[in-house]
């Protein structure tokens, strides 16, 4: 178990101690779940009223939040939110799955891979024609790279994923359990005869750049010409589609559930909350964010929220809701 002196980890943290003690930690747990010996935290002023109940050893605290009396440590900082992802990662175990091998004797990999430095691979994967993978990275057992696909360095793929043929990837990704990338995209088209339906089919291909982590389960499709993008530092949720020739900018967040159809773009550091759908060739601006359970049909201005099916901005949408809720009382 790691230990810390309050005053590490409020140097750490670039916080101010009030009401100093000398105080070791063990551990970090929200405010009702805290037990003594542990540090939590308020980032919010309307969970302030639960830290005297609170059996935590001390708090992270926004310094615009007012705290009058306390008689536990408290450190005041800009960002809890930010402080306790700082913490969360020295806290956290580094008990990673062990490889006794580098590379499994069953796994399969085609003479033709180019395997730089200090990468390993786990039992029963494959490593089609002519890919290559990048110093440090570590791909874990039942992993597929298929053909021609160029993979960065220290890049971590967990059990399951698929890499599709000609996919590009960049340096420091996180791929966890069954996430698909490069698969077909959703096209098809009424037979001219109006019998059944005609495949369109994708010649693309998918290209992720770098620090990019995708959940669980999560889909991104390869485009029918040129590539689906996906933009530096983008964080991506499980469950997730993205379909064909959709293009994120950079430093994008999508939560759980959401989609984009063929061909949306987003700009730079846009927000889609869970669940949240974006029509096909549907761009929204840098900055912009969209609602969860929102469905958004057309274009968004940069720096925009919107919310609500179909899709507007929020104060517009929330006076509408109003005026239904209205509407039925009377």
């Amino acid at each position: 178990m790691k230990k810390f002196k309050l005053e590490e980890i409020a140097n750490f943290i670039s916080g101010e101690i009030h009401y100093k003690q000398d105080l070791t930690i063990n551990g970090l747990n929200d405010l009702k779940n805290a037990e003594k010996g542990q540090i939590t935290f308020i980032g919010n002023s309307k969970f302030k009223k639960y830290w005297e109940e609170s059996k935590a050893s001390a708090a992270i605290v926004n310094d615009c939040i007012k705290i009058d009396t306390s008689d536990k440590p408290i450190i005041f900082v800009k960002d809890a939110d930010i402080a306790m992802g700082k913490l969360l990662e020295v806290f956290s175990p580094k008990n990673v799955p062990v490889f006794d091998q580098d590379i499994h004797p069953s796994a399969v990999i085609h003479p033709s891979a180019i395997l730089s430095k200090n990468i390993k691979i786990g039992p029963f994967c494959y490593i089609g024609k002519d890919v290559s993978i990048g110093e440090g990275s570590i791909i874990y057992p039942n992993v597929s790279i298929f053909d021609n696909s160029l993979i960065g360095n220290n890049c971590v793929f967990w059990s399951g994923t698929v890499i599709r043929e000609n996919s590009i990837i960049g340096n420091s990704c996180i791929f966890h359990n069954n996430v698909s990338i490069g698969a077909d995209g959703f096209g098809y088209r009424p037979s001219p005869e109006g019998k059944g339906l005609v495949k369109i089919h994708h010649i693309g291909n998918v290209v992720i750049g770098n620090n990019v982590e995708i959940g669980a389960n999560t889909c991104v499709d390869k485009a029918t010409f040129d590539s689906t993008v996906i933009g530096d530092g983008c964080k991506i949720d499980n469950l997730v589609q993205i379909a064909h020739n959709s293009v994120m900018g950079k430093y994008c967040l999508m939560a759980g559930n959401s989609g984009l159809a063929g061909s949306v773009t987003l700009g730079d550091g846009v927000m889609i909350g869970g669940s949240a759908s974006v029509k096909e060739h549907t761009k929204i601006g840098s900055g912009a964010s969209v609602g969860a359970g929102s469905g958004v049909i057309s274009d968004v201005a940069q720096g925009t929220t919107v919310l609500g099916y179909p899709a507007a901005e929020y104060r517009e949408m929330l006076k509408q809701w109003v005026a239904i809720k209205k509407l039925v009382k009377n």
